[in-house]
């Protein structure tokens, strides 16, 4: 089940962050994996706009979530993270489809997100989700401010891609 995530879940969330960013060890993208998640202060910032959702256990526990923001006017799925003990059971792909019901429901025409070019779990991963590479010169002014942001903290080591798809689903 996917619910909105509330100030409870925060820690978890961090949790769930730090696990889902070991298998970048596999590929030996260390820094990603040692990358610490959002803060709390953060995370919470997330919660109160009502742009964090959790997929959640029969007990109510989080072990999926995602973050949106508002880049240049779309849904901007900021960060994704399932726990890989509940890995490649599609809850990705379900928050994905949450946010992108979002999207649509506050008049967005995109949902876009920025991902590793190469890593099996992430821009090959969501073309299959019907998302393509947005080429650069068509990126807007704020997406073109988060992809300079990520290569300043030296993401871009590894090859980096925006990606979007329609919020409304092609016919």
């Amino acid at each position: 089940m996917i619910r909105l995530a509330h100030a409870d879940d925060l820690l978890i969330l961090q949790d769930i962050e730090r696990a889902a960013g070991q298998a970048f060890r596999s590929l030996g993208m260390d820094r990603i994996a040692d990358d610490e998640p959002f803060s709390v202060d953060e995370l919470g910032a997330y919660v109160a706009g009502g742009r964090a959702w959790v997929y959640v256990d029969g007990l109510d526990y989080p072990v999926a979530y995602l973050l949106a923001d508002i880049i240049d006017g779309n849904g901007h799925v900021e960060q994704v993270s399932v726990h890989p003990d509940q890995a490649h059971q599609g809850l990705g792909r379900e928050l994905l489809h949450a946010a992108r019901v979002w999207a649509r429901g506050h008049g967005m025409q995109q949902q876009t997100l920025s991902t590793f070019r190469d890593v099996p779990w992430n821009a090959p991963y969501y073309r299959r989700l019907g998302f393509d590479v947005l080429d650069a010169g068509t990126w807007g002014p704020e997406l073109t401010r988060l992809m300079e942001h990520e290569a300043e903290l030296g993401l871009t080591r590894w090859p980096r891609v925006a990606m979007w798809r329609p919020v409304v689903p092609p016919k």
